[in-house]
């Protein structure tokens, strides 16, 4: 299948796209001998891609990994701090995936990991509106007052201005927590601003994909071919609502 030259050196892990246009621009890739030009589509099947000479890697197989992401993790690939990262938990999959939006140092819960960046693009796009829902316990007791404010939406201390959102109440300090974005430490912030600081903050679900209850705290499994299906199907319906 034809795509463009940007999107097939970054699923090859040559570069990322941005990069790509620089090495199109640079007249660096080449299409069955020809110089390749920004925009130019090819198919990675059918004709030959060089890039200062050298062929593309064939392109890897796609991996879905679904992790119970354990408090004490950051969810990087990496870190500058020496901090232990998600990546050390997913070590023996035996590809290079990344995690699909970020779960905070000391919470935990469900993080999927990939390296189709179709998907995580689709998953994490604002205009998809991917629903990802949280189980917090709170310091004081939650009141119906707080899910109208969540309900209404929210401009915290700061400025900040967060969607209406969905706080279900499970018990005086329990409660669900649904929300359509993902801004830094929203949930915390924003029940923190109802006088509820958070507790201990698990996800539990992201899009219609829950998390699997027969993983302890650190095990992942890989996602079935149907929960990767629904998956895309899920995030298509959400963009086009």
């Amino acid at each position: 299948m034809e795509e463009r030259l940007q999107k097939l050196l970054s699923a090859a892990g040559v570069c990322s796209r941005r990069t790509a246009e620089t090495y199109l621009i640079a007249r660096r890739v080449t299409v069955n001998g020809q110089t390749a030009h920004l925009g130019q589509r090819a198919d990675p099947d059918r004709d030959e891609i060089l890039v200062d000479g050298r062929p593309l890697a064939p392109r890897a197989e796609a991996v879905y990994i679904l992790l119970n992401k354990p408090r004490g993790y950051v969810s990087t690939l990496s870190d500058e701090r020496g901090r232990r990262t998600v990546a050390e938990l997913v070590a023996d999959c035996g590809s290079r995936v990344y995690p699909v939006g970020r779960l905070d140092l000391d919470s935990e819960g469900l993080l999927l990991l990939t390296n189709d960046g179709l998907l995580a693009h689709r998953l994490l796009a604002p205009r998809s509106h991917v629903d990802k829902v949280y189980y917090a316990r709170v310091e004081g007791t939650l009141e119906p007052a707080d899910a109208a404010a969540f309900a209404a939406g929210m401009t915290l201390g700061d400025g900040l201005e967060c969607l209406p959102a969905g706080l279900e109440i499970l018990s005086p300090g329990e409660c669900l927590v649904t929300l359509r974005e993902g801004k830094f430490h929203q949930v915390k912030r924003m029940l923190a601003a109802r006088g509820k600081p958070v507790l201990y903050l698990k996800r539990v679900r992201m899009g219609n994909l829950p998390l699997d209850p027969a993983l302890e705290p650190g095990t992942y499994r890989y996602l079935t071919e149907d929960e990767v299906e629904s998956c895309l199907l899920y995030t298509s319906d959400a963009a086009d609502e």
